[in-house]
């Protein structure tokens, strides 16, 4: 299986339009983030966690001409803007399977009501196959994949489990009995946002306190704000099994 991080910012990406931080200032390609999402890739099948505005640029810049399908965390702007950019993939591909809890496929249906009209469908717009899902496992291309149930704030999110690979972005709590989902990983993602505690997002702390308690093999931290600090900087200061993440990372599991 093959990860690849297409994009490790927070809603605002680094940098932040007109921001004169240090960090948004950078010139350190690993500074420099869109908003978060991953490709996962196995056999010849590939699909994408959460479609944010920055994912034509993602797609440009990882080569991908074909995905099976793109599940989603939940329905913030971040996570659920790009979805008019899968046209190219649907010419090409045929109809874009998405999987997502069902207050976030109705909450994608309003945003989007253009694509999902029955008659009189604007030529030229998606063609999407919507896939409810709920608090168990499902089957994706003949991956088992587990959902982890989450909240963000007040914010219910969707976390995803791979076999030995999990990924979790905009948490800020979690239950024990979704924990246990969580044993047993070679690699969890996990989102860290800045040094300073937010209301529902894990600080450094927070992410760190996580990992401690899971104990995955290693950990690569996403979602990441400029106030966390400089790539480089920061990276010296984690245990040696957790990582920051950047754009274009790829890991093999």
């Amino acid at each position: 299986m093959k990860i690849t991080f297409l994009g490790t910012g927070t809603s605002q990406g680094i940098p932040v339009i007109g921001c004169k931080h240090p960090v948004c200032l950078s010139d350190n390609p690993k500074d420099k983030r869109l908003r978060v999402s991953v490709l996962i890739e196995w056999n010849d099948f590939a699909y994408v966690i959460d479609c944010g505005p920055d994912f034509r640029q993602q797609m440009l810049n990882c080569g991908c001409e074909k995905i099976n399908g793109i599940l989603f965390t939940h329905e913030h702007a971040d996570h659920v803007a790009g979805i008019d950019d899968i046209r190219p993939l649907c010419y090409m591909n045929g109809d874009m399977q998405i999987y997502a809890h069902e207050r976030v496929i109705e909450s994608i249906k309003n945003r989007f009501a253009y694509i999902f009209v029955k008659e009189n469908k604007y030529p030229g717009s998606p063609t999407i196959i919507t896939n409810s899902i709920e608090n168990k496992p499902f089957n994706l291309s003949g991956m088992d994949v587990i959902p982890i149930n989450a909240d963000h704030y007040f914010v219910q999110v969707y976390g995803y489990r791979f076999n030995n690979f999990a990924y979790l972005t905009d948490i800020k709590t979690v239950d024990d009995q979704e924990l246990e989902k969580l044993k047993n990983l070679k690699v969890l993602v996990l989102n860290a946002l800045r040094i300073e505690p937010h209301i529902s997002h894990l600080n450094l702390d927070e992410a760190l306190a996580f990992v401690e308690k899971v104990k995955p093999e290693k950990a690569y931290f996403t979602h990441i704000s400029h106030l966390l600090g400089f790539h480089d900087e920061v990276e010296k200061t984690l245990p040696q099994n957790v990582h920051l993440a950047y754009d274009g990372l790829q890991l093999d599991i």
